[in-house]
């Protein structure tokens, strides 16, 4: 029996839990990311449109041809470098934060998955409090390095 390939629709129900544009979607998306008991399962339910995106046509080539960790860190600095070029194009000046701090990102989901972080035990706020986090730590790790060397 062949697999069915999942669709942008499907993939959208399955992370979201309602499809997309519909009453809640915004709110679920929130809820179920920074409720993620795990770094790799925050990035699983945000923004399902462009994790489906990134996910069959930049990580699934890419863990064809490279090691799976080195896939997953390039396909965060390729979405980095793509916010980049969306924010260089509306400021009409180079721009150069998305990708170190996505860069960051991605190595803070293989460093939760080499030291076994699962915080599914905790309660949600507690997650939350963890995925902000490290979502913010990275930021200020980027921006902290990019004082130092302008």
């Amino acid at each position: 029996m062949q697999r069915q390939a999942l669709t942008l629709s499907r993939y959208i129900v399955h992370r979201n839990g309602v499809p997309a544009g519909a009453r809640g979607s915004l709110r679920n998306m929130l809820h179920r990311s920074f409720g993620a008991p795990t770094f790799a399962a925050f990035w699983r339910h945000w923004n399902p449109v462009f994790g489906y995106a990134l996910g069959r046509y930049i990580h699934a080539p890419l863990s064809r041809v490279v090691p799976a960790p080195i896939a997953l860190v390039a396909t965060f600095v390729f979405c980095g470098a793509l916010h980049d070029a969306v924010t260089a194009v509306v400021r009409g000046a180079p721009a150069f934060l998305f990708t170190p701090w996505f860069f960051l990102l991605g190595l803070g989901v293989l460093l939760g998955r080499a030291t076994g972080l699962d915080l599914a035990a905790q309660p949600w706020a507690v997650r939350a409090a963890a995925n902000f986090g490290y979502v913010v730590a990275c930021l200020a790790i980027t921006l902290g390095v990019g004082r130092l060397v302008a």
